[in-house]
């Protein structure tokens, strides 16, 4: 049995109102763990919904560098 893809398939789900909803939660709850100094940001790309956490000031610029708060904060993501 041969399986053929469906790249356009792929790419529409990949670009869904439905995974933006996933990823921009799952990148809400990250930053929720990190505390503080952190904020999710989400967009749909040009092949698919992205979302990311990210510093919002100097201290937590230090603080995720010294303590690895983003890291440790991942599991969080999880859900």
């Amino acid at each position: 049995m041969k399986i053929k893809h469906n790249s356009k398939g792929y790419r529409e789900l990949l670009r869904s109102q439905a995974m933006l909803d996933d990823v921009k939660a799952r990148a809400d709850r990250i930053a929720a763990a990190a505390g503080p100094g952190f904020e999710a940001i989400s967009m749909i790309g040009k092949n698919r919904a992205r979302a990311s956490v990210r510093t919002t000031d100097i201290p937590s610029i230090v603080r995720n560098s010294r303590d690895q708060i983003l890291l440790r904060a991942l599991e969080a993501g999880r859900g």
